[in-house]
């Protein structure tokens, strides 16, 4: 193509690119679980930050009474130029209580409650500094000492899985063996589906794309429970300092791949999925949410028409009419009348469409 056919829209995708990195990203992370299964260090051990620092370890009297709480942390992450806005929702006394049975409802009333703040905001006036708060994300950690899904779990994830994104996680996975870790995956899989449980889908991978990124989708899928590691302690292993657990019989590193899927965790919610998430949040939870909005908001409409025109049909008992009444039986008259004349106009075009049908047949 020569310089005179060049029109200037290839560099639309650097116009985008620039415009995204000077509004930088939003990013909402869950984290669902009892206390005691290592969220934090994972989060932590994720962004390289310490978020709970200033936490208070409950006692175990207060745990008995302890019921779920919402505790948001917020954090501005730059990297090489680009901004993201990163918030980690967690739920201290998640399970923890002696009745469970209602731990889910504070998570599922959390992102309700992110939603309808975002459909409200999108539905006014000043729309151009939306702040989405969305949950994109729920990572799911799964105690490694069970046979699979508890109840607590089963019924929790049933409860999450239209509104968010589920990532399961086998926590603490440095307590299982190779075969046991790999066990209990299998045994978790079969709970999902046979209780048919939605968990977050991986899109699948361009048949244009090269043959290392497709071994890395295939690899990410197959690890699917996520089991994981979390430490902040760096240890020297063979001359090289690496984050993890120091026990009498060796050291366990949470970068390594054949002891934790922590990488792969990492990669697919920074490096690879990231925006992946928040598309299926947009289209496919959210708007969920907000047909339904949409929905009661119409039905809520037209009883309230309806019973405003039982009202202006029946005359009041003291013969009274206000002005009110009085507009509403014009307009009531009006519509008829139009709806007259619209029955008239269509019988006329139906005769004489038959008129010319006949003179065509002649």
């Amino acid at each position: 193509m020569s310089d005179r056919d060049y029109i200037g829209f290839a560099t639309l995708p650097e116009q985008i690119h620039r415009k995204s990195v000077k509004r930088g990203f939003d990013f909402t992370l869950m984290v669902v679980g009892e206390s005691g299964l290592g969220k934090s260090t994972l989060v932590n051990s994720l962004f390289l930050s310490d978020l709970y620092k200033d936490r208070i370890i409950p006692d175990v009297q207060d745990k008995l009474e302890q019921t779920t709480k919402i505790e948001k942390k917020t954090m501005d992450i730059e990297e090489r130029g680009v901004k993201l806005r990163l918030t980690v929702v967690d739920t201290p006394g998640f399970g923890d209580a002696l009745n469970s049975e209602e731990s889910w409802k504070v998570c599922v009333n959390y992102i309700d409650d992110q939603f309808r703040q975002y459909f409200t905001d999108e539905s006014g006036l000043n729309r151009k500094n939306i702040q989405d708060n969305r949950v994109h994300c729920c990572l799911y950690f799964i105690p490694p000492y069970g046979h699979g899904l508890r109840q607590i779990d089963i019924e929790t994830m049933k409860r999450l899985h239209q509104k968010v994104n589920i990532v399961p996680v086998i926590a603490k996975a440095d307590t299982l063996t190779g075969p046991e870790v790999w066990k209990l995956k299998q045994r978790i899989l079969a709970d999902i589906e046979e209780h048919q449980i939605q968990i977050y889908q991986f899109p699948e991978c361009d048949s244009d794309e090269d043959e290392e990124f497709q071994q890395q989708d295939r690899e990410l899928k197959a690890a699917v429970p996520f089991s994981v590691i979390g430490s902040n302690t760096v240890i020297e292993v063979g001359g090289t300092r690496v984050r993890g657990r120091q026990y009498p019989w060796g050291v366990v590193e949470v970068e390594n791949p054949k002891h934790s899927d922590f990488n792969k965790l990492r990669n697919m919610l920074i490096t690879t999925h990231m925006q992946d998430l928040k598309d299926v949040t947009e289209d496919v939870h959210y708007e969920n949410f907000r047909a339904q909005c949409i929905s009661q908001l119409s039905h809520q409409a037209q009883r309230e028409r309806s019973k405003l025109k039982r009202d202006s049909v029946i005359p009041p008992s003291d013969g009274n009419f206000t002005e009110t009444d009085r507009l509403l039986l014009q307009k009531d008259e009006e519509i008829r009348r139009m709806q007259d004349m619209l029955a008239q106009m269509q019988e006329k075009l139906k005769a004489t469409n038959q008129s010319n049908d006949n003179i065509v047949n002649i």
